[in-house]
């Protein structure tokens, strides 16, 4: 289970900030679980919903104002970034960008949770919650991935506000794993996951360095 956690209280003082989401539900209650991703997209529930709506409101409480909104292509996400982005007035466009994109589960693809178990072990699933260590067969591409965070981190930016990201699980976990500076916050949460409607953010100080403020809250 993913817990919040706090690194240094950095967030509510960095000009330079990435705000990273997981979309919202897309199972409804009582509906099984499966494991969906670039090859499968799906709209939110209407918890989804309502769980994108939550975050909005919870950023404008902490006083965030986003200069720049990047998504994934599929339709999970840009639902969850619009029904969080409705709270902000004059809310900067949708952009998209692939390397936010879900991974790709290969042959485990729209499987249930026991059926990927069954197919390459609790081992292989714990080993990716953990280390992002690639199961067999799955596309997942983690160096092109981890590039893409490295140039988007190091780009500068003379304007106040905060990068917000809509991605999947698959895809948010690379943001952990793309910086050194980062690598020892990541160890310390014990799975990389980010819960659906939930969030992480990493900060960027004067100095260019990167913390981890916060990941894994749910509003």
């Amino acid at each position: 289970m993913t817990l919040p956690i706090a690194v240094r209280g950095a967030a509510a003082k960095s000009r330079c900030m990435f705000v990273i989401v997981r979309h919202g539900n897309t199972f409804e209650s009582g509906e099984k679980p499966r494991r969906i991703g670039a090859r499968t997209d799906l709209p939110l529930t209407a918890t989804g919903v309502d769980q994108a709506a939550a975050l909005g409101r919870h950023f404008v409480q902490k006083g965030w104002q986003f200069v720049r909104v990047l998504v994934s292509p599929l339709a999970r996400t840009r639902q969850t970034a619009e029904a969080a982005l409705s709270h902000f007035p004059n809310a900067p466009d949708l952009e998209f960008a692939d390397f936010l994109k879900e991974i790709d589960h290969g042959p485990d693809e729209n499987k249930t949770e026991s059926e990927v178990i069954d197919r390459i072990g609790d081992h292989a699933l714990k080993a990716w919650d953990e280390t992002a260590q690639v199961p067999s067969d799955w596309v997942v591409d983690p160096e092109s991935r981890m590039t893409a965070w490295r140039e988007l981190f190091a780009a500068n930016s003379d304007a106040d506000g905060a990068t917000l990201l809509v991605t999947s699980n698959g895809a948010a976990r690379f943001a952990l794993l793309a910086d050194e500076s980062l690598l020892g916050d990541a160890v310390r949460l014990g799975s990389l996951k980010l819960p659906t409607g939930g969030y992480g953010a990493i900060v960027k100080d004067d100095e260019g360095v990167l913390r981890l403020a916060e990941w894994g809250v749910r509003p």
